[in-house]
């Protein structure tokens, strides 16, 4: 609002001065408009929040760099301490955990696919175009019975369940 009013003061001011003095050159028209109006101090002070702004974005960036970092390793240890959970409950063939909290079980897990050799999966289970394996279909039909030259179930690995309600 500001900004639009300076505006308008500013070429109102500047037109009326260029109509009475059409000889004045444009170093004293801009001089002269410039000490009448505020308008260079209010983009001056946009200018100074646009920085500020890209310094607090900068900032932000870093912060959220090392954060994600700290995000990853994390994870990376939650999951390594669920390993831990599950390999020591599936080795002492422990099936419940109950504690005031959580409530942690071990069930069997799904077989995963494993392709042991692209080149003898029938083209069926190959998209058309660039050649692209149907990763799902071959593993659905796998899960199925049905034998596919390349491609195998794996042994299910037991997973470990943890429910906190």
């Amino acid at each position: 609002m500001n900004l639009a009013f300076a505006a308008t003061t500013y070429r109102a001011l500047r037109d009326r001065i260029r109509a009475h003095d059409p000889q004045i050159d444009e170093q004293t028209l801009a001089d002269t408009v410039e000490g009448l109006t505020d308008l260079h101090e209010i983009l001056a002070a946009v200018i100074r929040a646009a920085l500020a702004d890209e310094a607090m974005a900068t900032g932000l960036k870093c912060r959220i760099s090392d954060m994600q970092g700290r995000l990853d390793r994390l994870q990376d240890r939650a999951a390594k301490r669920r390993q831990i959970a599950k390999d020591v409950m599936v080795e002492l063939d422990l099936k419940k955990l109950l504690a005031p909290d959580f409530s942690a079980s071990i069930r069997p897990g799904m077989p995963a696919l494993m392709v042991l050799d692209e080149d003898a999966v029938p083209k069926t289970y190959w998209e058309p175009g660039e050649p692209r394996l149907r990763r799902q279909v071959l593993a659905s039909d796998l899960k199925q019975g049905a034998e596919v030259a390349g491609a195998t179930l794996s042994n299910p690995e037991p997973v470990l369940s943890v429910r906190t309600r």
